[in-house]
């Protein structure tokens, strides 16, 4: 069997501590997996002048699974704005054509008491949020700020969408709804946008073309949010365009009891490389300390295993050996924790 190959983009701030240990977990589960490491955002500017270069893309694409730290801090606050870190982020995504992001959000027993709503509330929490990521309002033209006399300035994005783009999302969505719960709930705002209506429209036809087990209903991005706090047990898999997407994924994260503790991916068409990353950020203020908790990391290469890497049964063992770790005693304050860096990826290696 031909090896499979992993990138590593450790990116800035806590990065390359998280990713550190997920290489450990990746060498000790797969030792013929090939790693090879590059660069990205703020690290990428301080050596090449700009957050992603055209050698990193080629590498990106020719590997098949990619897994990012964070990009981002401080240091490049100043930078213009097509140069800033999350510009390397954004061209990774579109040059990958990665166009589905998969947002999971659950709650492990042991951090039940970290969520801010209620235990019967969360616990026993899995929805997974598939957010398109290549298109709509972030990528959108035309674009720009217009500079006028005072008040006669604006600024101004434009959410496009083409049905081949919606189609190819909801596919994925309708797809891991099958092998789940079978319940996809479509958000937009259809009532006042209408790329929104165009959205619904679209994936309304896709579903009665080829959405068997699956049953589709369609709500309001605004109203999904409202709902997720009421009563997010309710949902199981989760479709949004990328700008709605991107909040409700945050504030699924958030259920769960901190956002530094889940995984994604981002898929494009079959046997494309996977693009893998925590959803935290970079954590400038306790980068370099060795406090940064690196379970969404190594819960980011759970999902390559699983979805890239053609794994499942080492995704699996990962994902409890995580689950035991943190049974073991770690607990989490958003990305940091009681073990140190170091102490939880030996615990997790220790558990699988």
């Amino acid at each position: 069997m031909t090896s499979k190959n992993l990138l590593l983009l450790p990116g800035d701030g806590i990065g390359p501590e998280v990713t550190a240990q997920a290489r450990c977990v990746a060498e000790h589960l797969m030792p013929d997996l090939n790693i090879d490491t590059g660069l990205v955002g703020g690290a990428s500017i301080d050596a090449h002048g700009e957050p992603l270069t055209v050698d990193t893309m080629v590498l990106a694409k020719q590997s098949d699974a990619v897994l990012l730290g964070a990009v981002g801090g401080p240091k490049w606050n100043d930078v213009e704005r097509h140069l800033r870190p999350e510009m390397g982020l954004l061209q990774l995504r579109k040059g990958m054509d990665v166009f589905a992001n998969l947002r999971p959000a659950f709650c492990f027993p042991a951090l039940l008491e970290a969520s801010s709503l209620k235990r019967d509330v969360v616990e026993g929490l899995d929805i997974m949020i598939v957010r398109e990521l290549t298109s709509g309002v972030y990528f959108g033209e035309p674009r720009g700020i217009e500079r006028g006399l005072g008040d006669k300035s604006f600024g101004f994005e434009t959410s496009r969408y083409t049905a081949g783009e919606i189609k190819r999302v909801a596919r994925v969505a309708m797809d891991i709804a099958r092998g789940r719960g079978g319940q996809l709930c479509s958000t937009e705002k259809a009532n006042v946008m209408e790329s929104g209506l165009f959205w619904r429209e679209t994936v309304t036809e896709l579903h009665a073309a080829c959405g068997d087990g699956v049953e589709l209903r369609h709500m309001y991005a605004d109203a999904c949010a409202m709902e997720l706090v009421r009563q997010p047990k309710q949902f199981d898999v989760i479709l949004a365009a990328n700008l709605f997407g991107d909040i409700l994924s945050d504030a699924a994260a958030m259920l769960t009891g901190s956002i530094g503790m889940l995984p994604s991916a981002s898929l494009g068409v079959d046997g494309a490389p996977g693009l893998y990353e925590p959803v935290h950020g970079s954590a400038p203020d306790i980068a370099g300390q060795g406090v940064a908790n690196p379970c969404a990391a190594i819960l980011s290469l759970e999902m390559a295993f699983r979805w890239s890497l053609n794994q499942p049964g080492l995704a699996d063992r990962l994902f409890a050996a995580v689950s035991k770790a943190l049974e073991a005693g770690a607990r989490t304050k958003d990305v940091g924790g009681a073990l140190s860096t170091a102490e939880m990826g030996d615990a997790i290696i220790a558990a699988l």
